[in-house]
């Protein structure tokens, strides 16, 4: 999940649609690359209590297995991030290797765990931390808030996915465009859903703006387990279905 904007609903959409995908029976990993660890506490596990998160599997003084934690869905697992990741940035900056320690920890895992999906909740910005979450990656997945600026964002973001693609990892494809935020209502929201179709591959599924989306982190579930009913459970629901059915 990548979007240098902030705002857009990307932690949202890692930590539900990987709920979703879970929920499907699905053995899932979510991984937080956010110093903020926002996707970690919206599963249920603080950052707090936390002995060793991805920070540690980064600059090499632990396993990814070391750091997984099981959530309250049983074949949901995250590996959390805590506030020492905004210093591995700094600490791999002379590291031949930096781009890569998240996929070289990543292969070793999945060969030897068989997570049936990954899903990676990346900073919003571009910077070593993304790039490691794109490396690792097979396909990128955008959550898109439909606004003016996200258009001008979205082309810069296309532009490092080239340069991904085009230089540590070949096998990098967008996966496509998620919705967020969308609100009927609104006819700029229409408009730029719009102009996103015409150029990019957009997932079938729309994720509305719900007070019950933003209520669940509070208490660090995700919406499915917080009220299932929910706009926003389905809406996220519906794009599991959709993203399993490829």
């Amino acid at each position: 999940m990548v979007n240098q904007k902030g705002g857009v609903g990307k932690t949202t959409t890692a930590v539900n649609l990987a709920a979703s995908v879970a929920a499907a029976e699905k053995k899932t990993l979510l991984i937080d690359m956010d110093p903020q660890g926002n996707a970690s506490s919206g599963v249920g596990v603080h950052p707090r209590s936390v002995e060793r998160s991805i920070y540690d599997v980064l600059i090499g003084r632990a396993t990814l297995r070391d750091v997984i934690v099981k959530t309250e869905i049983a074949t949901l697992f995250v590996a959390p991030a805590t506030q020492d990741l905004v210093a591995a940035e700094l600490e791999l900056v002379d590291e031949a290797d930096r781009a890569l320690r998240l996929k070289s920890a990543l292969d070793a895992e999945i060969e030897s765990q068989g997570y049936e999906y990954v899903f990676i909740d990346c900073p919003p910005s571009l910077g070593l931390l993304t790039v490691n979450a794109l490396a690792a990656s097979d396909r990128v997945l955008v959550p898109l808030q439909c606004e003016y600026y996200a258009l001008e964002g979205l082309t810069h973001l296309m532009a490092t996915i080239d340069r991904i693609k085009g230089g540590i990892n070949a096998d990098l494809e967008l996966e496509g465009i998620v919705l967020t935020m969308f609100d009927p209502r609104n006819n700029l929201a229409h408009q730029v859903a719009d102009e996103v179709r015409r150029h990019f591959r957009v997932f079938e599924a729309v994720i509305p703006r719900n007070i019950r989306l933003s209520e669940a982190p509070s208490h660090g579930k995700p919406a499915l387990l917080y009220d299932a009913q929910s706009k926003g459970a389905q809406g996220y629901l519906s794009l599991a279905r959709e993203l399993i059915a490829e």
